[in-house]
């Protein structure tokens, strides 16, 4: 009798085979992907004046640069180079708009937006500015609107975003859940990207009170790590963070691994989750490419100015990251070719709003008017649009004007033949605020001006500025609290136990910017009077006071000790 091997010699081998096989069979290899990221665009469709900074940190002569175009321009050179790039943002798309986005309540820039086949991107604290019900119908669509003079005025059948807003750390105090998503998977090359967004937590200090009723945000960071589990569930093999706030530093923006940023941002990214590389951040509109402690965080400047590039090399499965490399691209008409869609629809909304932008509102002596701010904390623009304030609302008893720094959005250009339109105003105030009047006591304008200093660490700068009449002088080296010395007004001591009349912006009136003191004025009364239509009517009335017209130069309101 003879027993056979040979059935269980080939079983053997075969499955000596499979082993090896099995042995042999590692992960797939690193995959590159490309991101583009922007941020702070605030409607800018128009390109608009940038100062780009030379290799060796000095600024150039200003060029116009930026806009929907040159945008669209390069996103498409870029997609032929690599179809499946991902387009992010860090939020602000849309929200202190110039005229030809916000006269149609901002649609032109989401629709802009989706032809860009944006995917994603952080809400920003601007979103909020016509408050939670208008961001919600801006990433759903529908006609349904606080601004009905405004939406479904271009176009009837407003759908919404198809990109999605993400906001982590923006929570429903009636539901206790995030108010939007707090991310979105996106599968690039076989790789899900995981992206995670977040808005300052700071936003109820820059945002009206009463447009996010109901809403909590909370700590950035804290948002953050606590969507990762979520993700890597469901997949995610690399996360990137698109966070709305940022920092500053003296640094070239276009030169990566910037050491020196400073700002909210920094503290952010050191608390998170180490498997976040990549930090996407907005809000400061600084150009920089930054490396805190191995992570690489960027800010592509605004208003389309800048687009960051990225690429990044990730380990499929096993959510390793290798080389992250980053530049940001200056954004100017011309280096791309054109893309025609794009180029066709800023036709069409430009021919849509023509007749009202380009209507003349006042000769002025001199333009531009700037906004920045002297040594002092007083800019010529300020002081026109305090003064702009007081004259609408005298007749209401008003007394002193104030506006917040940060709501000036532009300088006031001109025309050649200086002739300001439509347009060119509204682009310095684009939110659509009305003016308040209330009481105040000397004592409370006093504290009020002593919280320009009084600042919260997270808190963006911001200094009044003042109307005509009003005079007072600060030393910084004075402890807090006593920095604000002589106050007068029409050459009067104000006095602390006397009650003024004052106006402000209701941004302002509800605390924004962090002046509390606000909040506590009496006798309030909302006019209903839109501080543009304000400023518009206060340049028609100085108009043909030919060189004495400039009364609100800088240099005479505020004076700072040496």
């Amino acid at each position: 009798m003879t027993v056979s091997l040979r059935a269980p010699a080939r079983l053997s081998c075969l499955a000596l085979a499979l082993a090896l096989a099995g042995c042999a069979t590692t992960a797939p290899g690193p995959v590159t992907i490309q991101l583009v990221a922007m941020n702070d665009f605030h409607g800018n469709l128009e390109p608009s004046r940038y100062t780009p900074v030379n290799p060796d940190g000095s600024k150039a002569e200003p060029i116009r640069a930026g806009g929907i175009e040159a945008v669209a321009a390069a996103l498409q050179a870029w997609r032929k180079q690599d179809k499946d790039l991902l387009f992010v943002s860090a939020g602000d798309l849309v929200g202190a708009s110039p005229a030809m986005s916000s006269l149609w309540a901002d649609e032109p820039t989401i629709e802009a937006m989706n032809m860009l086949g944006l995917r994603v991107s952080a809400v920003g604290n601007h979103e909020f500015d016509a408050g939670r019900k208008e961001l919600l119908r801006q990433q759903h669509g529908g006609c349904d609107s606080p601004r009905p003079d405004k939406a479904c005025q271009m176009r009837k059948d407003y759908r919404g975003a198809q990109f999605t807003y993400l906001a982590g750390n923006v929570i429903d105090s009636a539901t206790g859940k995030p108010f939007i998503p707090a991310f979105k998977i996106e599968q690039v090359k076989g790789i899900k990207v995981g992206l995670v967004g977040v808005v300052l937590q700071d936003t109820r200090s820059v945002v009206m009170a009463s447009g996010i009723a109901g809403l909590e945000f909370g700590d950035e960071a804290a948002a953050i790590n606590r969507a990762i589990p979520e993700m890597r569930r469901q997949g995610a093999d690399v996360i990137v963070a698109l966070v709305h706030e940022g920092g500053t530093t003296k640094e070239n923006p276009m030169t990566p691994g910037c050491s020196q940023l400073t700002g909210p941002v920094v503290d952010i990214v050191r608390k998170l989750d180490p498997a976040i590389r990549l930090v996407i951040s907005g809000h400061t509109h600084m150009g920089y490419l930054c490396s805190i402690e191995g992570r690489t965080v960027t800010q592509a400047a605004s208003y389309g100015h800048l687009l960051t590039r990225i690429e990044m090399t990730v380990q499929k499965g096993v959510g390793h990251v290798g080389d992250i490399k980053v530049e940001n691209v200056l954004m100017k008409g011309g280096d791309h070719p054109a893309d025609a869609k794009m180029a066709a629809f800023v036709a069409q909304v430009k021919e849509s709003s023509r007749a009202a932008l380009g209507r003349p509102i006042a000769r002025v002596a001199a333009a531009p008017v700037l906004r920045k701010l002297n040594p002092a904390g007083e800019a010529p623009l300020g002081n026109l649009i305090a003064d702009a304030g007081l004259a609408a609302t005298r007749k209401l008893g008003a007394q002193i004007g104030f506006m917040n720094e940060g709501g000036i959005r532009k300088d006031l250009e001109a025309g050649p033949d200086k002739v300001v339109s439509f347009g060119q105003a509204q682009e310095v105030l684009p939110f659509g605020n009305t003016l308040v009047v209330m009481d105040l006591s000397g004592a409370q304008i006093r504290k009020l001006l002593e919280q320009q200093w009084a600042r919260p660490a997270a808190a963006t700068p911001s200094r009044l500025q003042v109307s005509e009449g009003l005079r007072y002088q600060w030393d910084e080296k004075r402890p807090p609290g006593q920095r604000v010395g002589a106050i007068t007004l029409d050459g009067a001591a104000l006095e602390d136990s006397k009650i003024y009349r004052v106006v402000a912006n209701n941004f302002l009136t509800e605390g924004g910017d962090n002046y509390p003191e606000f909040v506590k004025g009496a006798n309030r009364v909302d006019t209903g009077v839109p501080i543009l239509d304000a400023f518009i009517d206060y340049l028609r009335s100085i108009e043909g006071q030919g060189e004495a017209q400039p009364s609100f130069a800088a240099g005479a309101r505020v004076i700072k000790a040496d």
